[in-house]
């Protein structure tokens, strides 16, 4: 394809899919999220502190976010797209710290969102590491 030339139909449908295929988990995790920190009294796995739970929740989300920035688990993550996913999932932890504000019996606590931000960096670093080991086999 040349400079100045519109992709062609069949392209863009592999592109949609592909951005589908990588960002749907994204969405969905955040979905997830959202819908437990809708909750008065949210479910929390037995014997774990509140911001524990967070920074496990997080790291979850941090690692398909990280997944998603580097185009798919069999690429090796960049620093960029690693920072790229921190600030995303961050970002996130900040707007869900928001919505307690509106959700009753919960609060907003900057403890909170350090643990979430802590867990996207957990679950980034962890996609990393993926990445460093897959492409140190295929050596």
């Amino acid at each position: 394809m040349s400079a100045g030339t519109a992709p062609s139909a069949p392209s863009r449908g592999r592109a949609l899919c592909r951005a589908l295929w990588l960002w749907t988990p994204v969405l969905a995790y955040m979905a997830a999220i959202f819908y437990v920190q809708s909750l008065s009294n949210p479910p929390s796995p037995p014997g774990l502190n509140d911001k524990f739970s967070h920074l496990l929740g997080y790291a979850g989300l941090g690692l398909v976010a990280a997944r998603a920035c580097a185009g798919g688990l069999g690429r090796r993550v960049s620093l960029a797209s690693a920072l790229t996913a921190v600030a995303l999932v961050s970002a996130y932890g900040i707007t869900d710290e928001i919505h307690q504000m509106f959700v009753p019996l919960r609060a907003v606590e900057l403890l909170d969102w350090y643990a979430d931000t802590a867990g996207a960096l957990v679950g980034t670093a962890a996609c990393m590491g993926w990445g460093i080991l897959v492409h140190s086999r295929a050596r």
